[in-house]
């Protein structure tokens, strides 16, 4: 007759463990992916007649600069709204932060698993025959080898945490740093936003100096062939048509290299925002000078405080490593875990009877060797770390919006020059092939007013995008930019 044995025992497990460890992060907090998108201004080079003395570009590097390429464009247009759209959806910077939310919530399931029952099955079947030689014992007239024997056993296995203060305190720590690579993601989708339009108002002011540079073409064949009838009545000299021919050349020749820097351009865009390389579209939308929202420096501050993702995830991973740092010390403390399981155990299913085992594990932890000491070592370190990366991160957001509304500033006063340079060299181009109709000045005289006219176009042009890209900068800086860009730039 088989009997049913159950049994319950409280102490130390049969086979002690070392205890559960503190995680450990990195010793910064900006760990992540690589990549920026920044506004970048450099001197022009030389000296220049030019309103504006720096040349202005927004700089796209790492994941940002590549995307998903997805083909489809309903009829060929893209508008702003639509190219923030897509690259919010393709672009690989926004792609690869989201990927690693995902791993941080893998991260802090994994480590929640600590703190709840785990649950498992097992099914054995066991066929043994024994050489009892082979072991050293020896039974007098009695077999050397015993077997074949079967058994077989079913059992479901319990195990539950009740308190341990380390793994509770390491699940604190990896939701900490879930949250901060959310916020992080939701700063790549700003940055995104930042390259997607950057890259959108690079190709309108490209378009716009082929528009400038084609108007200049007009300009000049219409003065080449003015002084071509000319020459042929014999009012003017061949040097004079030689001019005018040099002049029309000198446009062409830059219609052509601005032509092949717009198509950059767009290929740029296309890669950001997720179009393939094949793609033709047009800009739908152009972004004139407007001026910008009313707002004050430290009104932006306010909003970049309460506003910017980077700052939150900074102060999530400050959360991160104090929750490690408790871990660290929880190291000292007792937990207390059980198990059970329950399962038949026989010859076969139908001879089998069901056994059941509970046990309890107090674990006082006494020395460790100094393994908690250097683990508090290391979080302290770490949390000390992000407490001065978070202090950095204060003032390089100041540093920023200072620099972006001067920008501000320096290109609305440049826009006002530009345009007032502009009205004046055309009314000087007018008077000046006035006089040359008159015969009181030289073709020479008319070419350097053609050309005053191609410089205040792209002064104008280049100003424009400047003070678009200046706009765009302050709504970056402040946070949200998926909606502070379109309002920005008067596109709601």
């Amino acid at each position: 007759m088989t009997t049913c044995v159950a049994w319950a025992q409280f102490g130390p497990s049969p086979a002690p463990s070392s205890g559960p460890q503190a995680a450990q992060l990195p010793l910064s907090g900006r760990a992540g992916q690589s990549g920026s998108v920044v506004v970048n201004q450099t001197p022009v080079p030389g000296v220049t007649t030019s309103v504006n003395t720096l040349s202005t570009n927004i700089q796209v590097q790492g994941p940002y600069t590549g995307s998903v390429s997805r083909g489809d464009l309903a009829g060929g247009k893209l508008s702003l709204a639509e190219a923030i759209k897509r690259a919010l959806t393709y672009n690989l910077g926004g792609v690869g932060a989201n990927n690693l939310v995902r791993q941080a919530a893998g991260q802090a399931r994994v480590a929640r698993s600590g703190l709840l029952p785990n649950v498992s099955a097992s099914l054995t079947e066991n066929v043994q025959q024994t050489n009892l030689a082979a072991f050293g014992i020896r039974i007098p007239f009695g077999p050397t080898v015993v077997g074949p024997f079967n058994y077989f056993d079913l059992r479901a296995r319990l195990n539950q945490t009740v308190f341990d203060f380390t793994t509770l305190n390491n699940y604190r720590a990896s939701k900490a740093t879930s949250e901060a690579a959310r916020q992080s993601a939701q700063d790549a989708r700003d940055l995104v936003v930042f390259a997607a339009s950057g890259a959108y108002l690079q190709v309108i002011a490209a378009q716009s100096r082929v528009a400038a540079a084609q108007a200049q073409i007009d300009t000049a064949s219409a003065s080449l062939t003015q002084m071509q009838q000319q020459r042929q009545v014999g009012v003017v000299a061949q040097i004079d048509v030689n001019r005018s021919q040099v002049e029309l050349q000198t446009q062409q020749q830059r219609l052509v290299s601005l032509q092949n820097d717009l198509a950059k351009q767009k290929f740029n865009l296309a890669r950001i925002v997720g179009l393939g390389p094949g793609v033709p579209f047009e800009l739908a939308d152009d972004v004139p000078f407007s001026p910008a929202p009313d707002l004050s420096v430290d009104q932006a501050m306010t909003q970049a405080l309460a506003n910017r993702a980077d700052l939150k995830a900074a102060e999530a991973q400050i959360k991160a490593a104090q929750a490690a740092r408790s871990a660290a010390r929880s190291e000292r403390l007792p937990s207390l875990s059980f198990s059970a399981d329950y399962g038949v155990i026989g010859k076969n299913p139908s001879d089998s009877h069901g056994t059941v085992t509970v046990a309890g594990s107090l674990r006082i932890p006494i020395y460790q060797g100094g393994r908690t000491e250097g683990s508090i070592a290391q979080a302290d370190a770490a949390l000390d770390q992000r407490r001065a990366e978070l202090e950095d991160l204060k003032g390089r957001i100041e540093t920023d919006l200072r620099s972006a509304f001067l920008d501000l500033e320096s290109a609305r006063s440049q826009v006002e020059v530009a345009r007032n340079n502009q009205q004046l060299a055309r009314e000087t181009l007018r008077l000046t092939r006035e006089r040359f109709e008159a015969g009181i000045t030289t073709t020479v005289e008319v070419v350097q007013a053609q050309q005053a006219v191609s410089g205040a176009d792209l002064d104008y042009i280049t100003s424009v995008f400047a003070h678009n890209v200046a706009k765009v900068n302050v709504a970056r800086s402040i946070g949200r930019a998926e909606e502070n860009v379109p309002r920005f730039l008067g596109k709601p």
